[in-house]
């Protein structure tokens, strides 16, 4: 197949394994488009995108606009006389000018198994809900959300030991073959996109810190998904009772376990909390501004003691 003039369009740490991908195989990337660079860390300086960093390092040309939406915009994008746009966690809506204007159209590179997940959060959402599976698909992109028809799609396992992190890698390398083969299938007339089925439709929405309190009325195994399903971001936590002045404790690993009392009791001296059936054993937490720690060496530094409720 003969080298295609793409667009690539993506901004975290998820896309650059798609990006490679379109590189290794030859292709001409015109234009890198990303989030514009953000104020991060204790300076508030302004840090560029992963997506950002790596488009320069190999000499691309990175462009950031705030927004697709204006005339001026949408014109220097159709200016690149593009055979296909590649999204992959972008950021930006794409107005239909923008979607129409490359001739294969825009692919996206979603982490889930369409039409379950559609949305800002699949990875997490399908760790959370105990999905047996999950998987890449390239989407032939529209105007909806996550609505486009499916191009391909690649599946795997989800296991007991999966985290948010853990998945989100897997799932982002499998994505940069998988495009690459999409396009090759387009350009040569042997791919279309077939629309994705009406049943099954599931949104997962965006992350929130609150989100990721536990709340020690729910059942053991949800609040052990939960713990993988928020890590990295943003982290399950939980708030020691008064006590001990309510701090906020982050919890990094978690497992099921034997016992029973109130939701919220701490039941032993190896962090064991009671749940709304079942428990769960904390096996690493980590306080503000301090290391993790494993939960025998965390208890031995913090006043807390069996029959203590936790919130």
């Amino acid at each position: 197949m003969r080298p295609l003039k793409l667009a690539f369009m993506g901004t975290p740490d998820f896309a650059l394994p798609s990006l490679h991908s379109l590189l290794q195989a030859g292709h001409e990337l015109r234009a890198v488009y990303c989030q514009p660079p953000r104020p991060a860390g204790r300076g508030k300086k302004l840090r560029p995108s992963p997506v950002q960093r790596y488009a320069e390092e190999m000499g691309l040309e990175v462009r950031h606009p705030e927004s697709l939406k204006g005339e001026a915009e949408q014109a220097a994008f159709a200016a690149l006389d593009l055979d296909a746009a590649v999204v992959a966690a972008y950021g930006l809506i794409l107005p239909k000018a923008i979607l129409q204007a490359p001739r294969l159209g825009c692919l996206n590179v979603h982490a889930s198994l369409l039409p379950r997940w559609r949305g800002a959060a699949p990875i997490q959402r399908a760790l959370l809900e105990g999905d047996s599976r999950t998987g890449v698909t390239i989407m032939q992109m529209d105007e909806g959300l996550d609505t486009g028809g499916i191009l391909l799609s690649e599946a795997t396992q989800i296991v007991e030991k999966d985290t948010g992190e853990r998945l989100h890698d897997r799932l982002a390398l499998m994505g940069g073959p998988l495009v690459v083969r999409a396009l090759a299938g387009l350009e040569a007339g042997e791919l279309s996109a077939r629309p994705q089925p009406e049943d099954g439709v599931t949104y997962a929405a965006k992350l929130t810190r609150e989100e990721a309190k536990l709340d020690w009325s729910q059942p053991a195994e949800r609040l052990e998904r939960l713990v993988r399903a928020f890590t990295p971001w943003p982290g399950a936590w939980f708030e020691a009772g008064s006590e001990a002045g309510g701090e906020r404790i982050r919890v990094l690993r978690a497992e099921l376990a034997e016992g029973a009392g109130a939701p919220g009791e701490l039941l032993d001296e190896r962090l064991t909390i009671a749940c709304g059936t079942g428990a769960l054993r904390l096996t690493e937490v980590q306080r503000a501004g301090k290391s993790a720690l494993a939960a025998e060496a965390f208890l031995r530094g913090f006043e807390i003691k069996a029959g203590a409720r936790l919130s």
